[in-house]
């Protein structure tokens, strides 16, 4: 394969090819010969690139559906939800120049996060409760891109705290909805659109997508934070 197999995507340092017939996606490695989990990692011309699979990877599965999204290689981005650093990884690939807050509630999981954090200088775990954004308020500068994808009721308002805190004026938010999280009962779509409507007033949403067939009952919502809010 040559380089100039890669098509771009709207995020820097991340590339879809096809393969069999079908469309695969990688991110240039920050880290070369290192793994984070399972993923592949193939050489071309002298450069290592990392699979991504959208099955473990929301991001990755939004971009494959053809969202526009951009991520540039100096952003800053507050990562809400980081777990065990599947999807952090490749975000801090991506933003190769730039820094990774990544924000994770979990103990256990903390460690992991924490292990792939040691050879990736621009990624900052933090251990702390997304829905109390003042805990870290002192470790985290305004940032450029909110990533967000927590297992809570509350998601939006979650989203909203955090944007009044730390996101630039006029900066993006990408928020991952878990509708079971939120309503185990209700029809998806339903719980959904009821969250997206709480954004309103904070942001202008630019794109809704379900994540089917990767991810049943997960909507991503990417959203412009408004010029005037909180100002």
């Amino acid at each position: 394969m040559d380089k100039k197999d890669l098509i771009e995507t709207g995020l820097d340092n991340s590339y879809i090819f096809i393969s069999d017939g079908s469309k695969r996606l990688v991110t240039k490695n920050l880290v070369p010969g290192i793994r984070v989990y399972d993923e592949k990692l193939i050489n071309i011309e002298n450069q290592e690139y990392r699979t991504w699979d959208p099955f473990r990877s929301k991001l990755a599965a939004l971009v494959l559906k053809g969202s526009p999204i951009s991520l540039k290689k100096n952003n800053s981005v507050l990562y809400l939800g980081a777990a065990n650093g599947t999807t952090v990884s490749h975000v801090s690939d991506i933003v190769s120049d730039g820094t990774v807050f990544a924000v994770e509630f979990s103990p256990r999981a903390m460690k992991d996060l924490i292990n792939v954090s040691t050879s990736r200088m621009n990624l900052v775990p933090i251990l702390a409760d997304a829905k109390n954004p003042k805990s870290y308020q002192n470790m985290v500068p305004e940032v450029d891109v909110i990533y967000q994808d927590v297992a809570q009721k509350d998601q939006a308002m979650i989203a909203i705290g955090n944007a009044r805190m730390f996101l630039k004026k006029e900066g993006f938010l990408i928020l991952m909805i878990k509708a079971r999280s939120i309503d185990s009962t209700g029809y998806p779509r339903e719980v959904t659109d009821i969250e997206v409507k709480k954004l309103e007033g904070n942001f202008k949403v630019k794109e809704f997508m379900n994540l089917e067939p990767y991810h049943s009952d997960h909507f991503a919502v990417v959203a412009k934070k408004y010029r005037n809010v909180y100002s």
